[in-house]
């Protein structure tokens, strides 16, 4: 196997896997079944991709000097500023300690505030500075950029579909609030 985020054998043998399905779904049902066929595991093929991502988002944002989680938190605040460091760790999918280092590395730059005591309760309300949405703007340039690159794969006719599908089945195992 390649390692995750290289362009290898792998690349190819997905398009040749995805050109075989079509032509033989029912054989590849039936080795999907078998113990030991990775490959076809969806939930391999799933984490292969999310790594692969991870790894080409990672390397696009080094040059500004943020890590993906930094980058998705200046995402979230973006799109809805004050949330909390709880809430901000939930939609980078990280845990609270690591959100809190995300958040106090981003702070020190400059690129968020937070204020030092509570308005209310316990949450710190967290916002972009303007150097903050610079940086995120920055960023949104290099992140799409490496998607387009990702979808670039899948034909146009394809793509709006393949979100929904990663939506849908991302929404049926979500956890009821």
């Amino acid at each position: 196997m390649a390692k995750h985020g290289k362009k290898s054998k792998s690349h190819s043998d997905a398009k040749s896997l995805a050109a075989a399905e079509q032509d033989a779904p029912n054989k590849s049902d039936a080795r999907a079944h078998q113990i030991g066929v990775l490959d076809e595991a969806l939930t391999y093929v799933l984490r292969h991709a999310a790594a692969s991502l991870r790894g080409a988002m990672a390397e696009a944002l080094r040059p500004l000097d943020l890590s993906t989680a930094q980058h998705a938190c200046l995402e979230l605040l973006g799109r809805s500023p004050g949330l909390s460091s709880s809430e901000l760790a939930r939609g980078a999918f990280v845990s609270r300690q690591s959100m809190n280092l995300v958040l106090r590395g981003l702070q020190d730059r400059g690129l968020v505030t937070r204020p030092e005591i509570a308005p209310q309760g316990r949450a710190l309300p967290t916002k972009l500075t303007a150097e903050g949405r610079e940086a995120l703007n920055s960023a949104n340039v290099v992140t799409r950029s490496v998607e387009k690159r990702m979808l670039a794969a899948i034909p146009d006719k394809r793509r709006a579909r393949f979100r929904t599908d990663l939506a849908v089945c991302a929404a049926v195992l979500a956890p009821d609030d």
